[in-house]
């Protein structure tokens, strides 16, 4: 099986942020998303802010804090901006009725409560990343590290309910540790394989489990998926896909 460079895949996240940063005009208040398509819009965006474009951002994440500020860009808290203008972020695999997987560099619940936050939220991916069905990338389960392992077998029972069979469950871990959010809980990355249907339904089901504060399912929040490929740029807006 083939694969894309890295140099490649670096070029078309820069070409996704580049088409990104064009939704964004003077005044706007704009969420900053995080991962490394989000990092690459965050520089194009302060280049512009250093040109003269003046708006306020709102970071989902303590790295993304970092680089905006870093960058010149005024940043804002969320209580006193909502609802933003936009929310811009990337995410790890997007189907095409716009429904996401995201959580991948861990900071899902932060993301997720601001792209809830904005009027439109536009996801910049490139084209592997769009698919038929969605779960060859792990979803992420962010868990309170009280009694994390019972809530992992509430979760498994919880997949198994919904006809997925017994998917593995994995603990993440860095640098030899157990890797911990911005908010200090852990994160259970699930492997069901490209195999997701009935999203919606799984996703109201793991939001139910004691002890999950939120999941990497994103169904029905994005507006605009912006989709670089090495022919071009591929622009899908919720509009055109018939959901609501």
């Amino acid at each position: 099986m083939s694969t894309t460079p890295s140099t490649d895949i670096d070029h078309l996240k820069h070409q996704a942020a580049a088409r990104a940063v064009d939704y964004v005009t003077s005044g706007m208040k704009v969420g900053l998303g995080s991962g490394s398509t989000s990092e690459a819009f965050i520089n194009l965006l302060g280049a512009r802010v250093r040109g003269g474009l003046d708006i306020i951002g709102v970071p989902t994440s303590e790295r993304t804090a970092q680089l905006a500020r870093s960058l010149g860009i005024a940043l804002g808290n969320l209580n006193d901006l909502a609802p933003l203008d936009l929310d811009i972020d990337g995410a790890d695999e997007a189907d095409y009725a716009l429904d996401l997987i995201k959580g991948g560099g861990g900071a899902l619940l932060r993301e997720k409560i601001v792209a809830a936050s904005a009027k439109k939220f536009i996801v910049m991916i490139h084209g592997p990343k769009l698919v038929e069905k969605m779960g060859a990338f792990p979803l992420p389960l962010e868990v309170i590290e009280f009694g994390h392992g019972e809530t992992a077998k509430r979760i498994a029972a919880v997949v198994k309910s919904q006809g997925y069979g017994d998917v593995p469950l994995v603990l993440r871990r860095k640098n030899d540790a157990v890797y911990k959010t911005d908010n200090g809980n852990v994160i259970y990355d699930a492997a069901f394989g490209p195999v997701m249907s009935a999203t919606a339904k799984l996703a109201t089901a793991l939001s139910c489990v004691p002890g999950v504060v939120e999941h990497g399912l994103y169904i029905g929040i994005a507006s605009t998926l912006i989709v670089a490929r090495p022919e071009g740029i591929e622009i899908i807006d919720r509009s055109a896909t018939g959901k609501v």
